[in-house]
């Protein structure tokens, strides 16, 4: 069992792990930083480990708009950082997820 399927996301909570700078593009494989050369105040990227089942309006249930797997930019100031074992996860709710990232 993984440490990220222990959390399990209530209403409209999406459960996010990070980007690692690699993946983000910001270190080469072989390790060579590439500088920053824009705004520090670009969203955060980072992958759905779990989703909770959506919030309730006028009685129905919404559908959520990300699924487990997405790569995602979200709000840097919007989320709740979780660590569970020597992984750290973010608890961010749908409305603070700007867009899913098609690779």
């Amino acid at each position: 069992m993984s440490e990220a399927s222990k959390i399990k996301p209530l209403g409209d909570r999406v459960v996010l792990r990070p980007l690692t700078a690699e993946e983000e593009g910001t270190v080469s494989v072989s390790g060579i930083i590439i500088p920053d050369t824009v705004d520090k105040e670009t969203p955060e990227q980072g992958v759905v480990v779990a989703v909770g089942p959506g919030k309730f309006d006028d009685g129905k249930r919404e559908p959520m708009d990300v699924g487990e797997g997405d790569r995602v930019l979200f709000s840097k100031y919007g989320y709740e950082e979780v660590e569970i074992g020597d992984e750290t996860y973010y608890i961010i709710s749908l409305s603070n997820i700007l867009g899913v990232i098609n690779a």
